[in-house]
């Protein structure tokens, strides 16, 4: 597929990284030559210099016959301008935009055909607030996905010495929960190295291990697994950006939060945006002003400028200080690697986080979700199942009768997957209403038309072995 990219910052060569290692044709687009001369060095894809909304610079970039363009500069407005040059002078296919304002991304209208013809629109700074609230829902955890519309949910815990697991083969974790409760690790990674779980692997301290369940079974599986932790109640948030603010919001109505901001100005507009939030105008690295807001006392620091040096000191500060958890946004992968597990217990690299659901719409084929682990090493998705025993490789078959690359694990499946299932009701009577019925994967469990199934690769280039897996054959098609 040819694809254009629009913007060489963190986002956009995330993306490229992501599409380049799959016989994609990518040539991207910005203003600053340094940027894409670096990118060049490292990725096979060419490279164009100047403004990415203007049609002579696109038309130079390839635009006459690409599949795809996908805008993601700093600039909504010209993601929008690219967006429409690209419908309507050149007739490309598919038009993925990255916006930040909400009055674009709450307008379907404006973006439709007839006005800015945006097929897809990827708000990084929600989908970063999103997954830090996971996170804050899950103390300890190292990452929290959804799958399935949340129907199944894979979360990364570090082993820790007296654990229940640790020590003990996997397949002891099936005596360890109640019977009618059943959970999958879908992988294991110790010492930076995958380890692939199987019933005899012994789980060790220190061990990052991604378990997988129902997301109604998620919850009792950690409390089982896992020493109790305390909720979270008190957070404090340094840097009131975009994303500051849009965490704050999500936050303010269910735990006492505080933001520091650096910038005056800035810091009198989130004291008028915000309703329960205490907004402090300062440094988030002075001792004195996080001791005097009693940093010792809060459950969780998040460390959310645009700098990843002063969200690294920012952050180590408050734990030094006596903060329970601090979770940092860092750009740099090196970074993240170097400090994570130290005064720093999750470093989140925004770009990484964010591209999931971009790679989920630009990939052929039927993938429903793609998550990336470990800072793009690894990924998990969501990939539904078309065909029948003799059209498709993996449709009618048993899990251990396919093929399946190595480095690869079936997680869980989730059948009838538009089917509502009544599993409860409430106090008043309301019926509580599920749709799909999850089952984790086991050996014997068959792969039926139309199930959605999660599925761990432990390296990025297994991502197309699998997807040719599930590829039917012409007399289906």
């Amino acid at each position: 597929m040819k694809i254009i990219i629009l913007g060489a910052g963190q986002v956009g060569a995330s993306v490229a990284e992501g599409l380049v290692s799959e016989e994609n044709d990518i040539t991207i687009v910005d203003q600053d030559p340094v940027r894409l001369g670096l990118l060049q060095d490292r990725l096979d894809l060419r490279t164009v210099v100047g403004d990415a909304a203007t049609p002579s610079v696109l038309r130079s970039a390839g635009a006459e016959d690409a599949d795809m363009v996908i805008a993601v500069t700093q600039s909504d407005q010209a993601n929008l301008v690219a967006c429409k040059l690209a419908q309507s002078v050149f007739n490309i296919p598919t038009r993925i935009a990255r916006l930040r304002s909400r009055d674009f991304l709450e307008d379907e209208v404006l973006l439709s055909t007839d006005n800015f013809a945006v097929d897809f629109a990827l708000c990084p700074e929600q989908v970063i607030t999103d997954y830090i609230r996971r996170l804050i829902e899950f103390p300890r955890a190292l990452q929290v996905l959804n799958f399935a519309r949340g129907r199944v949910c894979l979360v990364a815990v570090r082993a820790y010495e007296g654990g229940m697991l640790v020590g003990k083969q996997i397949k002891a974790m099936r005596d360890l929960l109640p019977p009618e409760i059943d959970a999958r690790i879908a992988a294991i990674f110790r010492d930076n190295q995958p380890v692939f779980p199987e019933g005899d692997t012994v789980v060790k301290a220190g061990d990052e291990v991604f378990l997988l369940a129902a997301a109604e079974n998620i919850h009792p599986v950690l409390n089982q697994l896992r020493r109790m932790m305390s909720r979270v109640e008190r957070i404090m948030i340094a840097g009131g950006g975009n994303i500051g603010l849009r965490l704050a919001k999500t936050l303010e109505s269910r735990y006492e939060v505080k933001l520091i901001e650096g910038r005056r100005p800035r810091a009198e507009l989130l004291a008028n945006e915000l309703n329960d939030t205490l907004v402090l105008y300062g440094d988030a690295t002075d001792e004195d002003l996080l001791e005097q807001e009693n940093i010792a006392e809060m459950d969780l620091f998040l460390a959310m400028t645009n700098d990843d040096e002063d969200n690294i000191m920012a952050g180590s500060l408050a734990k030094r200080l006596g903060c329970k958890r601090v979770v940092a946004l860092i750009n740099r992968r090196a970074y993240a690697e170097m400090i994570e597990g130290g005064p720093i217990d999750i470093g989140i690299s925004p770009a990484q986080v964010s591209i999931g659901t971009l790679l989920a719409y630009v990939r052929q084929g039927d993938v429903a979700e793609v998550h990336s682990l470990r800072r793009g090493a690894a990924e998990a998705l969501e990939i539904v199942a078309h065909g029948d025993r003799n059209t498709s490789k993996v449709v009618g078959r048993r899990i251990d009768e396919v093929e399946w690359p190595k480095g690869v694990t079936v997680g869980a499946l989730v059948r009838n997957f538009d089917e509502p299932i009544v599993v409860g009701q409430t106090d008043d009577w309301t019926a509580i209403t599920r749709y799909g019925e999850v089952l984790i994967a086991h050996h014997d469990t068959v792969i039926e038309p139309g199930d959605h199934v999660i599925i761990f690769c432990t390296r990025k280039k297994l991502v197309k072995k699998v997807e040719k897996l599930f590829q039917v054959g012409f007399h289906f098609l």
